[in-house]
């Protein structure tokens, strides 16, 4: 059977990298991140509550910009699966960029799979909008709680978000969370890049 996110004539068609998750990566629940390494600039970001676009805003003002970088469909992870709670096979991945001036601070990733999608279709429709503020006007929307993870190089979306860089760290510090838009999942992603909070 054809996967419904397939009929999306807006989704992009571009290569992909050979890297691919790994599923080996343990995320770790809030309570456990201050047990974890990592800079201290960085782990403010990390907890923050409110939305990180508003965050971003209020530190950069008219630097910030949130660009969308790639679309497209693709086959669900076992550990996406895990995270949504889903046994879709497929579904429509969303790659954006959060940037202060011309740095990118922040890369994103939206995994939508194919049964939210038929019931929103609207989420493969974004473009440059904010996902999460969006979904702040909106009734009927259940945030999960952030899990963190130091994801390698070699994990897919470490390697995307490091398409670009001209020094590339070993790997990056990233959040998700799974969200539930009346009851139908979907789970975001939120890579910290090291010019995070660097104006």
């Amino acid at each position: 059977m054809q996967s419904n996110t397939v009929a999306w004539g807006r989704i992009s068609r571009m290569t992909r990298g050979s890297a691919r998750p790994i599923e080996s990566i343990q995320w770790q629940p809030a309570e456990r991140l201050g047990q974890l390494s990592m800079d201290p600039q960085l782990r403010p970001w990390l907890i923050g509550n409110e939305l990180l676009t508003q965050r971003l805003r209020s530190v950069c003002g008219e630097r910030f910009a949130l660009r969308l970088v790639d679309q497209w469909a693709g086959l669900l992870s076992a550990s996406h699966k895990a995270a949504l709670r889903t046994e879709e096979n497929a579904g429509l991945f969303r790659d954006i960029e959060m940037c202060c001036g011309e740095t990118v601070w922040v890369f994103g990733q939206t995994i939508v799979p194919d049964a939210t999608l038929i019931l929103h279709p609207w989420l493969a429709e974004l473009g440059d909008a904010a996902l999460s503020e969006t979904l702040s006007e909106l009734s009927g929307v259940e945030r999960g709680s952030y899990e963190y993870a130091w994801l390698p190089i070699e994990e897919a979306v470490t390697a995307r978000a490091l398409r670009d860089a001209e020094i590339r760290p070993a790997g990056l510090w990233a959040r998700r969370a799974r969200i539930a838009l009346r009851t139908a999942p979907l789970l975001t992603q939120e890579l910290f890049l090291p010019a995070m909070g660097r104006v």
